[in-house]
């Protein structure tokens, strides 16, 4: 394992100057973490320390705990606020106990759901803006305009200062920002060794394309890569292996995020991780770097077969 304690910065995440880390803590697993307020804060500010000033969430995470979690946190220190680009997510409904009157899991991109999602939102998160909002999941009965006008009014309002998406494909993405004066500044997909599938659509592409940092979820693959009993992970952690022998022993998990790394739409990597030792050594794969067939080999230990 690479224990190199290095500061990560700031970049461009999209042209206009919106900025976010280069890599992303993410919270969608903090109601299991068991902390209490005083460790919620204190791990909020060690990965501050590292640099992360990134912070990602949903409404849904943990059943609709997490924000309020990360808020009750953030009012033990209000000022730190300042040092924080919040993002956070809306448009899955989930079937809850809070919402019994639901009778089936959906989408929901209408107007008067998302402004009700943001107002919670922010009252969860003990703010009063967010940097960024994603709808959450493509949604077949979104209306563009709607969408978009939303976006307007929340913008105007200051209580939204970005907005993207999550896990759209490119003809989505351009539908609504063919509806928006300003730039959507992201879309956050999945991408890791054994889903490599926005490689493939066209999505890590049009990031490019349009100069725009996707930012990654699941990038170790919620832990399959290292567990799961396939022939594909098996492959995988045979690979992976050499290739750490190959780099001094830096860890599996830190050669994945350094096979993201290497990717030209220059992605940016959500770490879900609330063990602040892992966090540190994910921040270590920055200084990794993989050759070229290192790469593919990772890619055809995926895949089961040799580039064509």
């Amino acid at each position: 394992m690479l224990w190199v304690t290095i500061m990560i910065s700031r970049v461009d995440a999209a042209p206009g100057g919106f900025q976010l880390s280069e890599f992303i803590q993410g919270y969608w697993r903090l109601a299991e973490w068991n902390m209490s307020a005083a460790q919620r804060l204190d791990f909020l500010k060690q990965h501050l320390e590292l640099g992360i000033t990134s912070v990602d969430h949903a409404d849904i995470y943990g059943n609709y705990s997490c924000e309020q979690l990360f808020g009750e946190a953030l009012a033990l220190e209000p000022s730190l606020r300042q040092q924080l680009e919040i993002v956070t997510k809306c448009d899955i409904k989930l079937l809850s106990a809070k919402y019994p009157q639901r009778t089936v899991k959906h989408y929901d991109t209408s107007a008067a759901h998302i402004f009700a999602s943001v107002e919670t939102s922010l009252k969860n998160l003990n703010t009063d803006y967010l940097d960024l909002l994603l709808i959450h999941r493509p949604d077949p009965l979104m209306n563009a305009d709607e969408v978009a006008e939303t976006f307007v009014q929340l913008k105007a309002s200051g209580k939204v200062r970005h907005f993207g998406v999550s896990n759209f494909t490119p003809y989505q993405f351009d539908l609504l920002q063919s509806r928006l004066g300003f730039s959507l500044v992201t879309n956050q997909v999945e991408v890791n060794p054994v889903n490599m599938f926005a490689l493939d659509d066209g999505t890590l592409d049009q990031m490019q394309m349009k100069r725009i940092r996707p930012m990654i979820w699941s990038a170790l693959g919620g832990g399959s890569v290292f567990t799961a009993q396939t022939e594909q992970a098996n492959r995988l952690r045979t690979v992976l292996s050499n290739i750490s022998e190959e780099l001094g022993g830096a860890g599996l998990d830190q050669v994945i995020y350094a096979w993201l790394l290497k990717l030209p739409s220059q992605p940016l990597p959500i770490i879900g991780s609330g063990n602040i030792a892992r966090v540190r050594a994910a921040v270590a794969a920055k200084e990794l770097s993989l050759t070229r067939e290192q790469w593919f080999q990772i890619w055809e230990a995926s895949k089961g077969h040799e580039v064509a």
